[in-house]
This record gives structure tokens, sequence and C-alpha cells, in this order.
């Protein structure tokens, strides 16, 4: 089954980054995607028709899109060569004129979460770590005169979050030790007065939403009091918390209609996206149809709250942004990205829950490929993150797919560690990196030795996947993998730790260890520390300009293992940082990664 097939027949035509935004008028849509051969910024109409190219970066990506109120220009972000120092630019939307708005290469700049220009268009609220590396404050920029204020600069990781209808406050999210504490505090943008909205005492999770239309009370994701998160409106006066939905599972995502007359929020129901909608002026659910059986992200309103607009993702469906019609439920696919190869040869995932030794039951995704009577290889594809979630989507860009198309399953598991399951489950492998989370992978090559149908393993990962992969052919070589593809992979948890950017470096010393007290204890962890168990042939990919995962993490295994005469694969791209932007650099890179696999699974 489909040996004269390529991985180029299962990728997309396009590739689009995760930003969407939806002209003021809502007759267009802006988006990036990688037709040009690099993430570029481009415009399209509502009704239909191709895309406009605002940007024709080759070197740079560009990255989270917002509308002026006004309609003529859009501010995105751009870095280079992957090196993730953001720098903040407006475009002219008729004419593509760019104008750099920050120019400070050392440091990065991040948006607004919500929209970064406050409601009149005079001022634009974003984040950035140009006064010191360390610290991320919160700007605003008076876009007639250029003025900028340093409107929260008490130190640690904040964001600007969203204006209040007037255009007096604005909303700032700062982040406290684990990515799961976040507080919410209040602006006042003309006298600077700071107030803290979320409890003192209580550690959880505020994602901060719009505010709601008469200023008084501001939308939250959060966990106060709870294992999963649900949507509430926070009272700015009282401090009080009314409730909206809590669902068993997390609300992940809300919009409200810049007329105040729609409200529309995502539950992530064990991996697939459930939209719902409220009608503010009666306070009652609309019925709305059901998403496809996917993911849905970057959630939309139109000013008017007719559409809701989204980036969506099946498993044989590859992202692109779809369109809902609340009245009369219409839905429609506004791009066309889609790979070559007819989608007869697709597998539709399985959602199955092997058993953890402990009692706990770990949720994966199998893509299994017809097998008359035959063994079939399985790679085990472990997400990055840890705190992500394997999702059904057209994951990795049709390479699950293809790999199925050529014989080979993939199971890809929601190990401890991983989003979408509660926030105990998610917590789980903090400072217990190599812990639970591997403990939980050698279940699942447990459970899989288990099933009459399966041959030789795998793995795959990338990022905090990668050194999932490194820690599998390091500490559990028992298990004879066949093959292991680790790609920007930590390898040494000390110098990993060390390594890490300034702003980061207070939650990675929470989420994964202390390098200076935590030293024997994350160096016992390390797969660095095992390499003389690895037998796995073994592929790493590197990008060279990574912050996040610095090359000398895959430098230095690869030299111990190659110290030892073993063989192991070694790409490195000089163009590239921890998430690839240019589309042959990622074409290449999963299909190598797709034949060292192949090769090794199937002795072909």
């Amino acid at each position: 089954m489909g040996t004269d097939l390529v991985l180029s027949d299962f990728e997309p035509t396009v590739r689009f980054k995760d930003t969407l935004a939806v002209s003021p008028d809502g007759r267009f849509f802006a988006y990036v995607d990688d037709a040009l051969g690099q993430f570029n910024l481009a415009v399209r109409p509502m009704s239909g028709g191709g895309p406009r190219y605002l940007t024709s970066y080759s070197g740079s990506t560009a990255r989270a899109v917002s509308w002026h109120p006004d309609g003529r220009s859009l501010l995105h972000i751009a870095d280079t060569g992957g090196n993730e120092a953001y720098q903040l630019y407006l475009v002219d939307v008729e004419t593509g004129v760019r104008t750099a708005l920050t120019d400070a290469p050392g440091s990065a700049f991040h948006p607004a979460i919500g929209d970064p220009f406050s409601p009149d268009g005079k001022l634009l609220a974003y984040a950035g770590n140009d006064r010191n590396p360390a610290d991320q404050d919160v700007l605003v920029r008076d876009l007639v005169s250029g003025e900028v204020r340093r409107v929260f600069d008490r130190g640690g990781r904040v964001y600007a979050g969203h204006w209040s209808p007037d255009g007096t406050r604005l909303t700032v999210t700062e982040w406290r030790g684990a990515t799961t504490d976040r507080v919410v505090h209040v602006v006042h943008v003309d006298d600077g007065r700071i107030e803290r909205l979320t409890p003192e005492d209580t550690a959880a999770t505020f994602q901060i939403g719009p505010w709601l239309p008469g200023g008084d009370g501001v939308l939250v994701l959060t966990d106060l009091g709870r294992d999963l998160a649900g949507l509430a409106v926070l009272d700015v006066a009282t401090r009080e918390l009314t409730w909206i939905d809590q669902p068993v599972w997390d609300v992940e995502e809300v919009a409200l209609s810049r007329d105040g007359s729609t409200l529309a929020w995502l539950v992530n129901v064990d991996g697939a996206s459930q939209l719902k909608v409220r009608d503010l002026a009666t306070g009652r659910d609309r019925p709305v149809p059901a998403l496809p059986p996917g993911h849905a992200a970057q959630l939309r309103l139109t000013a008017d709250g007719r559409r809701v607009v989204v980036r969506m993702s099946t498993p044989t469906v590859p992202w692109n942004v779809l369109s809902v019609d609340l009245d009369s439920g219409e839905q429609a696919w506004l791009t066309d990205a889609r790979p070559a190869v007819d989608a007869s040869v697709f597998v539709e995932p399985v959602l199955v829950r092997y058993p953890a030794r402990d009692g706990t039951t770990v949720p994966a995704y199998l893509y299994r490929p017809p097998s008359p009577g035959d063994e079939v290889p399985v790679v085990v594809a472990i997400h990055g993150g840890p705190p992500t979630q394997e999702r059904p989507t057209y994951s990795n860009d049709g390479l699950f797919q293809y790999l199925a198309s050529r014989g080979v399953a993939v199971l890809a598991p929601n190990i401890r560690g991983s989003s979408g399951y509660g926030l105990a489950y998610q917590r789980a492998v903090h400072r217990d990196w190599g812990g639970i989370d591997l403990s939980d992978l050698d279940d699942a090559a447990r459970y899989l030795k288990d099933q009459p149908w399966v041959g030789r393993l795998g793995l795959l990962g990338r990022s905090y996947g990668g050194f999932a992969v490194l820690s599998c052919v390091s500490r559990l070589p028992e298990h004879d993998w066949a093959a292991a593809v680790a790609w920007c992979a930590p390898s040494n948890l000390v110098t990993f730790t060390r390594s890490q950017p300034p702003t980061w470096r207070t939650q990675v010393a929470i989420m994964v260890g202390d390098p200076d007290t935590d030293t024997e204890f994350l160096t016992g962890r390390s797969p660095f520390t095992h390499a003389d168990r690895i037998r796995a042939p073994l592929f790493l990919i590197q990008g060279a300009n990574d912050p996040r995962v610095p090359r000398p993490e895959s430098d230095q295994i690869v030299a111990r293992l190659r110290g030892r005469g073993i063989g192991v694969r070694y790409d490195i791209y000089p163009d590239e940082g921890h998430v690839f932007g240019r589309s042959e650099n990622q074409h290449r890179a999963h299909a190598d990664a797709a034949e060292f696999l192949l090769k090794h699974l199937k002795k072909c």
C-alpha cells in the first residue's frame, strides 16, 4: 500500500502560522502562510478569492497579526533566522509599506494578547525585555507622537492583555513561577495606577479575555478551585468570579464581538474542539453546528457577531481557515491548503487509552494502517511542551499519514505533563522530567508489545518530545528501539536550564529544575549521562540559531556517541531556530526523518 508515494504527496500546499485577524468591517481576514517559501503576511476577502501578500520575507518569519481599528494597517512581529528576537512592524494594507516600531535586535517584543490597539487606534500595547533581558515589561506606544511609556515594570514575565472599551485601562497577565500560576492586573493608562484583580493567596491559571461591553468585568479562563479551566467573568470592582461555563473539559479560547452582542468559546473535549456561542442580549446559548472533528484555534468573531472564523485541522484535512455563519449555520473553508494525495489513502486515528503502572490511563491517538495478517512497525511520536497536547489534526504536516501509507503505525500519546486533562495531570511532570513521563512511555512500549499485530518500535519527538526520545533510547534500551529521531532535543538538563532565555529562567527552574541547586538530580535525569547505553540508530536534527534548545544540546551527545564509535546522523540547519521557518528546510527535515524511520523499521 502506498509504496510509490513520497512524503511531498502528503504535505499541504501551504502551511499556516498560528495567527489570524479579521478586519474591522468583516470583509477581509489576515493570516500568515509559507506559500512564498517563508512565512509571510497575507490578506484575503471573506467572500472568496486568492491571497495578497503584504510582506516578502526570505530570512524572517512573520507572526502575531492584528488589524488596526481603522482597517488601513496591520501589526505583526518578525524575527531573523529563527532567533526569536521579535520586532514590531506596521504594514499599510494598500501599499505594503512596512514601518518598524521597534529596533532592538537583542530584545524581543510581543503584542498584547488581545487586540493590541486601543479602541480609538491611538495607542499600542505590547511587552518587551529591552530594559532588562531577564524582565519583560508592558509598554504603551503613542502611534501619533511615537512616545513610549513603560506602564508595568515590576520585573518578571508579563504580557499586555486587553484594552477596556473606553481605552483608559489595560489588563496585564503576570506569569508567576510555574506557567500554571498567572495573575491578572489592571493598569490605569493615564495615571499609571496598577490594581491586582486575582486573589493574593491562591495559585491558579488566569487566561485573560476581553472586557465586557460596560467595562465592569473581564472574561477569564481559569482553573481557580477546579482541576480544569472554566469560563468566568471577573468583576473589576468586587473581584468576584461569576461562572459562565464549567464543563468537564478545558475551556481554551474565548472571543467577544466588537459590538458586544455575541460571546463565543471553544471547549477541548478529549482533544477535539467544541464551539459554544451565547447571545449576550438574551443571555441564551445559540444553536451552532458541530465543527469538523478536529482542532480549532485562533477563535475570532466578526464585529457584528454574525460569523465565527477559526484556524481548523482534522486528521485528514491540513490547517486551513474556516468560517461559520451563526445565522444560517453554514460552514465554509476560506483557504484551500491540501495535499496532492487522494484522501482515500488516509487512515482515521483511533483514540485509545493504555494502562500506566500506577492505575492511570494514558490517552493516545493511534494511526494504524490496514495490516492483513502482517506485523506492523510502530513509531511512538511524542509531542513537545510538555504542556501541549496531541490532538486529532493533520499532524506534522502529514508525516503520520505518510508513515501509515507505508505500512508503519503511529502511536501519539498524551503522557503525564500534557495539557487538556486537568491541572494535576499537567503538573505531574514539574521537576520530574524523565520521571513519571518516562514511566508512561515505558508503559506505552509494553502496551504495544502486548498487541499481537505490533512489530518493531521506533521513536520520534521534537523539543521536549526530543528529550523524551533521548531518554527512551538511553534509559529504556531494553525495548530494542529500531530507530529514533530527535529534533531540537535537550540532552543535558544542567546545560539546558542554564541556557534558557532570561525571561524564561524562573519558569524553567520550577518546571524542570534549578541548575545550581538541583545539579545532581538534573544530571541523573539527563540522556547525556546515560548515553553509553544507547544502541538504537539515532538521527538528530538541530536549528543552529535555536534560542530555546541551543545547538550544544545536540553537539554534546553526538560527540559522546561518536567518541565511542557509535554512528549517529546529525543534521544542522544554519538558517533555522527552534521552529523551522523555511519551507524547503521543513520538507527536507520531515522527509529525511521519515526515510530514516522507514529504513530501520521496515529494513528496506
